[in-house]
């Protein structure tokens, strides 16, 4: 089974590679991911969806700082190349996400990829 740690390792992976897919294996079929800056994103293909326009807008890379283990929780403190900085917050099931919160500057990030303000 894999440990909520080795989950986020992973999925750093394969963000880094903007492999929609290998993220999506990682999430529970239920899973919410709740970037604090947006809606929270509810269930597996839903995920997909918003990963596959968010790669599609941006080259993102995340840079691991800390990565921290608690029970079934995974802390991740990050950076970007262009000097972003969040955390993530991933609650693991039976080697599953099934929650995700992130916190990041949204307006920073539209800023330093061009992209529209709403």
């Amino acid at each position: 089974m894999i440990r909520p740690k080795e989950a986020v390792r992973l999925w750093v992976e394969a963000f880094n590679a903007g492999d929609v897919e290998a993220i999506v294996r990682l999430y529970h079929e239920d899973a919410v991911n709740h970037q604090v800056a947006n809606e929270p994103v509810c269930g597996r293909a839903a995920i997909r969806e918003m990963f596959a326009e968010e790669f599609s807008l941006a080259n993102m890379v995340c840079i691991v700082e800390n990565l921290f283990e608690d029970g079934p929780w995974a802390i991740l403190e990050w950076r970007d190349p262009l000097g972003l900085r969040g955390c993530g917050f991933f609650r693991v099931e039976e080697g599953k996400i099934v929650f995700q919160r992130g916190y990041w500057d949204k307006l920073t990030f539209l800023k330093q990829h061009g992209l529209p303000i709403p």
